[in-house]
């Protein structure tokens, strides 16, 4: 395991840590499994993914997908399912990222990207009785991009996280 490494940290710049979680999607007959990448500071979901299986392979594809597209977080954190605690996930620390994990039933340590699956259930799932896998994802694509190019965070001074996490970083590299 590794240590939870955002207690009383502040996270205030892009890359800086990024979090990860599954959460299960209900369907009109059945379930599927969805992984998503988020940045902290921004709260932009950075990648998606959508599976039948709890596997590590859906995780492992959005996490590489958010390392080519966005570069590397500091700090990657997420919980201790094992999906996110075998070798093969876990070497994204050969990539200069520190690894966190929340403690032991501790949502809290996760707490932006468990608002994200609130309000995706609340605002997408529950209002679409999806049949199919190729209709989630389409559903999911539209509200996440919403989500992404809507300012609904306060911590964000009216700028969506697309804006945030885009201004955030040129700023950064600026300096």
């Amino acid at each position: 395991m590794f240590p939870h490494l955002l207690r009383d940290l502040i996270i205030d710049w892009p890359n800086q840590s990024w979090c990860a979680d599954i959460t299960y999607i209900p369907m009109r007959q059945g379930f599927l499994y969805l992984v998503a990448v988020m940045d902290w500071a921004t709260r932009k979901a950075l990648t998606w993914r959508v599976s039948n299986t709890m596997d590590t392979a859906f995780c492992i594809d959005a996490l590489n997908e958010a390392l080519v597209c966005h570069g590397r977080p500091e700090i990657f954190n997420a919980d201790q399912g094992s999906q996110f605690t075998l070798p093969r996930f876990t070497d994204v620390k050969d990539a200069n990222v520190r690894i966190s994990m929340d403690g032991r039933g501790r949502w809290m340590d996760n707490v932006f990207i468990e608002r994200l699956w609130r309000s995706l259930k609340h605002e997408c799932v529950y209002l679409h009785a999806f049949e199919t896998g190729s209709e989630l994802r389409a559903g999911l694509t539209q509200w996440i991009g919403h989500c992404n190019t809507q300012p609904p965070h306060s911590a964000l001074v009216g700028r969506t996280p697309d804006e945030a996490y885009g201004a955030a970083g040129m700023e950064k590299l600026a300096a």
